[in-house]
């Protein structure tokens, strides 16, 4: 088993070559592979099935032994032209990666997850067959990488789970013509009803025309056209025109939301003077999200974020999805249970998931793994995955939200620490300025600096006989006020930084721990021994939610078991514990109370002027 399908479907070309499936593997437990030049001979003992990782069963090895250092090796044949460019992609390999193609070292990057590519035409002759090498370093115990959820002991335990080595996304060969579309952004202006599109030429030359062809639902309604005068464009059409009014706020018209994923189709076609076009399929939505007295909007209408965590991790192939459908599944799993978004953990999700989230409509919070200390090298490698992070997933509609920093991983001091509140507030304006089309939360849970919305953390709901405990859950939640003042744990804003009037959520909670097939193993937040206890313990507690009319939208823990943290709404087999209608009708009643009393009365001066006061 592999994945076939193809890995970046936003911007998406028909020339491409899966190179995922069996490929020699050795490891390198010495650290002597490139001293003893395993790119040009070595005497491979495994094989391996990309793009699973060693650890999982779908690799075909299955070993959650400690190797910091893999290899890989397989050949491949392509086709060559004077008028084409060959790309080699990798969709994520953890941690750092060298490359080398018939024994030519052609690259390197660092960093575990996010895309990456070479242009490999230079090495490229006619031989019939060429042997592509990949080494893997990712050392278990060093603390400064981004790990996220994955163990830094060498043991899955608590909420720290098995690592991931190596390659655990697609790898593919792509070829382009020379002149050909670098990269386009979409910038959706809901207000106006119009679309601005920029994009870059890669080895542009002059008479170079653009065309972007706009359809909705099969139709086309743009057609434009450019001549750029150098590699960068922008073109930019009133879509709804005259109709935005009615289209806008009367309907759901042609607006990209959870309920109405609306989405645009864009054919583009890149054309230099005498040389063979370029075709890239691509898409986008039109959606606003914004804050304003109090709450978060979408598209201008308040709107009460529903959204479960989710860890992203499968039993037999740990970040890897198994196939596809099983993102798919995930995302209709969670709408029938009422959800209409998830908050993606410590984990920078594969494209093929926000494109089904863009196509069903699921609301995604995009996260990054963090590190477990605080560093220079830290802070370096946190920026730039940052950076290549919103690059690659700038034009999917389904995120509306950017989370660098979670519970203060990778900053422990922050609360405090002068040195650590500059980083959070650095990665906070690096986003927006990188991204100016979504929120940034600073420090999901407590102790945030600057933040476009304040996310709480609050698992204090006791067990069912807990009494005392609830109550003070409750109390604690039917204001903001005591929300803010009244933290289970730390407090929710920084030393120096207060509470600024934004919408707050509750982006942790829940937790109840409930293993179907051994009652005796794995833990939860709070626990269930049978169905009915496990519907009723989560009833009670969103009973406690639904009595606040402060929160603008929750994030319960979470979507799937996850090793032994068996606190999901899943088995960890992605299976639903209880029917999910039993789960949405939980769901449906704390919604009603945010519609019938929704924050719209309370402004943010007299939000302001009370904070002060304190």
């Amino acid at each position: 088993m592999y994945r076939t399908e193809y890995p970046e479907p936003q911007f998406q070309r028909q020339n491409w070559i899966n190179l995922n499936g069996s490929w020699d593997f050795s490891f390198d437990d010495q650290n002597s592979g490139v001293k003893e030049s395993w790119f040009a001979k070595h005497e491979w003992d495994q094989k391996i099935e990309v793009p699973f990782a060693y650890q999982t069963k779908l690799s075909g090895i299955d070993d959650q032994s400690e190797h910091g250092v893999v290899w890989y090796q397989r050949k491949f044949t392509t086709e060559i032209s004077d008028s084409e460019t060959t790309i080699l992609h990798f969709g994520a390999v953890d941690f750092t990666t060298d490359v080398w193609l018939d024994g030519q070292h052609i690259g390197s990057h660092s960093g575990g997850h996010t895309s990456f590519s070479f242009d490999i035409s230079e090495y490229l002759d006619q031989k019939e067959e060429h042997v592509l090498t990949v080494r893997a370093e990712d050392p278990v115990r060093d603390e400064e990488l981004t790990r996220g959820k994955q163990n830094w002991t060498g043991e899955s335990a608590g909420i720290w789970y098995t690592n991931t080595t190596g390659i655990w996304q697609t790898v593919w060969l792509e070829r382009k013509p020379v002149t050909r579309l670098a990269n386009v952004k979409y910038f959706p202006d809901v207000d106006h009803g119009s679309i601005k599109i920029t994009g870059e030429i890669d080895n542009f030359v002059a008479g170079t025309e653009v065309t972007a062809t706009i359809k909705f639902e099969g139709k086309q309604v743009a057609k434009l056209s450019v001549y750029p005068e150098e590699k960068s464009f922008e073109i930019g059409v009133n879509l709804l025109g005259k109709h935005i009014f009615r289209i806008g706020y009367h309907n759901e018209g042609w607006l990209w939301s959870p309920e109405h994923p609306h989405l645009f189709t864009v054919d583009f076609t890149t054309t230099a003077p005498d040389a063979t076009p370029d075709q890239v399929s691509s898409y986008f939505g039109m959606r606003k999200i914004h804050t304003a007295k109090g709450m978060v909007y979408l598209n201008n209408r308040p709107y009460y974020q529903k959204l479960v965590l989710d860890q992203g991790y499968w039993p037999d192939s740990l970040l890897t999805a198994p196939e596809d459908e099983a993102f798919k599944k995930d995302i209709k799993l969670a709408k029938e249970m009422g959800f209409n978004g998830a908050r993606l953990h410590q984990k920078v999700e594969d494209p093929r998931f926000l494109y089904w989230a863009d196509q069903l409509g699921f609301i995604t919070w995009g996260e990054c793994a963090a590190a477990p200390v605080f560093t220079n090298k830290a802070e370096i490698t946190l920026y730039k995955e940052w950076t290549e992070i919103v690059e690659r997933d700038f034009n999917h509609p389904s995120i509306v939200t950017w989370v660098p920093v979670n519970e203060s991983w990778g900053v422990p001091q922050v609360q405090i620490d002068r040195q650590q509140q500059h980083f959070t507030q650095a990665l906070y304006h690096l986003v927006h300025s990188l991204d100016p089309t979504r929120l940034v939360q600073s420090n999901d849970g407590w102790a945030q600096t600057e933040t476009d919305i304040c996310a709480v953390h609050n698992y204090a709901h006791g067990a069912k006989d807990d009494k005392d405990t609830y109550d003070y859950y409750t109390e604690t939640l039917s204001s903001w006020e005591k929300i803010i003042r009244n933290p289970p744990v730390w407090d929710i804003f920084a030393e120096g930084f207060s509470y600024q009037g934004q919408p707050i959520l509750l982006t942790e909670f829940g937790g109840i721990g409930y293993n179907k097939q051994d009652a005796t193993k794995g833990w939860g937040y709070t626990g269930a021994q049978s169905d009915e206890e496990y519907v009723s313990e989560y009833q009670r507690i969103m009973d406690a939610v639904s009595q606040s009319h402060c929160l603008n939208g929750i994030v319960y823990t979470q979507l799937a078991d996850t090793e032994q943290e068996v606190n999901g709404l899943l088995t960890v087999d992605h299976e639903p514990k209880v029917d999910p209608k039993l789960i949405k009708k939980a769901n449906e009643f704390f919604i009603r109370s945010f519609v019938e009393t929704p924050q719209k009365d309370v402004e943010i001066e007299d939000i302001l002027d009370n904070e002060l006061d304190r």
